[in-house]
This record gives C-alpha cells, structure tokens and sequence, in this order.
C-alpha cells in the first residue's frame, strides 16, 4: 500500500487487532506469600513445596516458549530473579535441614503437651505422716523452650500443686502448695504433710497430685494430674517420681457408707502414779468433714469418763477458726485409782461450733475395755505402761454407741 505525502495514515480496524501489543505470554502478578512458604507442621518437606496457582501458571506458560527462545527463562522477566530470589531454597539445592517447632503441637500428644511433675513421697510410719516433696515441673523434649501447657492469655501460667487422698477427695484432705506467677518451668521446692496416715491408708488409697493455673478473675483451670497408689511407698524410704501429667481423670463415687470418713483425732493417754490419775491428751486432728458453707469447720473436741455418776468428767478444748486440721495440744486430767481404769471408757467427740445454733457433730470415738481394734490396744497400752504417754491416730465415726450426742 503506498501513501501520498502529506496524507495521514489510516490503520483499519483488521490491522489495529492484528498489532502485537503485548509479546509473549502474559506473566501473573506474584503474590507476596509465594516469597513465605507455608510448610506442614512440623519440619520443611524434603521435597520442593507443591507449587501455588500463580507459580504453575509461570511454569506452563515458560515451558510453552521454551521451544522459541530457551535464553527467556534466564531473564529477568522471572519474577524471581527479579526479586533477588527471595524464594527459600530447596533442601536438595542447600544440603541442610532447618528443624521448625511445632507451634500447634500442644494437641498432638496429651503425655508431652501437659508436661512432667518431679516429686518425691515418704511414709513416716513411726509419726503415721506422708511427706510429699513437690520440686518442679517441665516437658524433657528441648525442642519445646517450654514447660507446661500454657493456659493464659500471656502464653504463661499461674501454676500450682493441689494434693487429694482417694477415695474421700474433699477440701478435708486438700493441701496445696503456693501459686508461681508467669512461668511454665516452676520449681516449688515444698513438702506438704498428711498427719494421721495409717498402715491400712497405704494399703487402700491413692494420692493424686494435679497441677493447675490459678486465675484472679475465672475459676482456676486444670493442667494435668497424676496418681499414685500408696501402697507402692515402702515404710521410711523416699521414692522419687517423675510423671508425665494426664488429663484429668473421673473420680469412682462408691455407695459404701463404710468408705464415708469424719477425719482422724491423735489421742495422748497416760496415767500418772505420782498424782493419782488419767491424763488425756488431746493433740491434733486430721481430715474433718466440713459441716459450715464456705466448706471449713469451727472444731472443738469434748471428752467424756464414763460411767459418770456425778456428771463431772467433761472436759472441752478451745474452738479453732475455719479450719479441717486443728491442732490442739490441751491435756485434761481425771482423778481415779489404777484399778478402776478396767471399768471405765473414754469418750472424745468432736464438734463443729455455731453461733446461734446448735453446734455439728463431726464425729467420735470410745476407748476402753469395751473397745475393739486400735482403740481396744492403746487403752491397753496404757494400762500396761504407767508413767508413759502412749500416742495414737483414731479414726473418728458417725455414732458413738451408748452416747446421745447434744451438745
């Protein structure tokens, strides 16, 4: 086609759509997250990430004009070596393998997620007590820069160690330790004490141990816990364990009233040949039930010589506030010949103090000639042995035969 000087060119609209605007194939715009890859939990793929939408649009449109010009792919029409290759090598290309932590791990496995208690349990079988020692508490895997399970906001925790004897978990057996604040590797370094631990206690029960986050503003929350039955403690040897927490487990609720404790009383009984008389101890006393609302006690103890003909013999102790372990330590003397003891029993009762009501009975226990088990042996033990002050543990019951309980 020729053209006149002077005269515009006209292009029809044939040739206008026939122009080659754009050469070659059009390049996706790369996306900010193709340059921060997302991997699988747990350790980068040995093999390449599967490619994003965005990069095999650019691998097929490359290979496509690979056959017209191989030297283009080696441009800098690749978006990644046009941002410098900000894109993570493949391990096959740097040899080396970058361990990630697993950031959601928590839910993987309940036996490292919850963490590891370190505690130590000794049965002190001449004082009837058990020392639990509570040291720390951490995960043994290093990858995780971590202890326990974090429960707050924070990624930290409040932790603390609350102990129960089974069967009879109540606040009446509860000891706990104090509360860290801000950590997830604590370290308590404290022993809690159970007074009135008996043989057949190690024979029957299990301790359990559970570590919680205490919450100022929620009720506390529940970590972890474990369990060990007593009977695997061997008299006056310390046993150090090292546990993995678990999820908090049911307690079995039995129907067997016989189960059902009032708490423990330490009785002191002694008779005295240089004045004449019995001398009753009244010590501590251990694991009471709760008989007010806020789930505490006023304990007082009252006992009784009877036969009591001339309505004399009743001693009382002080009240102790709020409180299921009290320690007394009062001795209360009773005026009788020697060879009267064989006809007399001693009664203890123990009461929770009311104002403006009647007071609770907790629980009670007789000792005398009329007497069985334990009780029956140490009223023994004192007549056997006088001028000597013979200690036991007694466990208190629901009645009292023979004894109308008002206070």
């Amino acid at each position: 086609m020729t053209q006149r000087k002077g005269e515009k060119t006209t292009i029809s609209i044939q040739e206008h759509m026939a122009i080659d605007v754009c050469p070659g194939p059009i390049q996706p715009i790369k996306q900010i997250s193709d340059y921060f890859p997302r991997y699988p939990r747990g350790l980068p793929p040995t093999a390449p990430p599967a490619l994003s939408r965005a990069g095999s649009l650019r691998s097929s449109s490359a290979s496509h004009n690979s056959g017209d010009d191989p030297a283009r792919s080696h441009t800098g029409d690749d978006p990644d070596r046009a941002f410098g290759g900000a894109a993570a090598p493949t391990p096959a290309v740097t040899g080396k393998k970058e361990e990630e932590p697993d950031v959601e791990g928590y839910d993987s496995d309940d036996s490292t997620t919850l963490g590891t208690l370190d505690f130590s349990l000794l049965y002190d079988q001449e004082n009837n007590a058990l020392h639990c020692t509570i040291n720390k508490a951490k995960l043994p895997n290093p990858r995780y820069k971590k202890g326990l399970k974090p429960m707050d906001h924070n990624g930290l925790s409040d932790p603390y160690v609350k102990l129960h004897l089974l069967p009879g978990a109540s606040k009446a057996n509860k000891l706990r330790t104090k509360t860290l604040r801000n950590t997830l590797n604590p370290i308590w370094s404290e022993t809690l004490t159970y007074y009135g631990i008996t043989d057949e206690d190690m024979v029957r029960k299990t301790l359990r141990i559970s570590v919680c986050d205490e919450d100022k503003f929620r009720h506390n929350e529940f970590i972890g816990e474990t369990r060990i039955p007593l009977k695997k403690l061997k008299p006056n040897q310390t046993k150090n364990f090292y546990n993995c927490l678990e999820k908090q487990l049911p307690i079995d609720k039995t129907d067997d009233k016989s189960l059902e404790e009032r708490g423990r009383i330490m009785i002191s009984l002694k008779y005295s040949s240089q004045k004449s008389g019995l001398v009753v101890g009244i010590v501590r006393c251990a694991h009471l039930a709760a008989m007010d609302a806020n789930g505490f006690s006023d304990p007082y103890v009252k006992t009784y010589l009877k036969p009591d003909e001339n309505k004399k013999s009743k001693h009382k102790t002080a009240v102790k506030k709020k409180t299921l372990n009290p320690e007394f330590n009062e001795e209360f003397f009773y005026e009788i010949k020697y060879a009267d003891l064989s006809k007399k029993t001693l009664e203890v009762t123990v009461w929770d103090y009311d104002i403006g009501k009647s007071n609770d009975f907790i629980g009670g226990v007789s000792l005398g000639i009329s007497a069985n088990g334990e009780r029956l042996k140490h009223w023994f033990d004192c007549l056997k042995n006088k001028d000597k002050k013979i200690e036991r543990w007694h466990t208190l019951t629901n009645e009292l035969p023979g004894t109308t309980f008002n206070d």
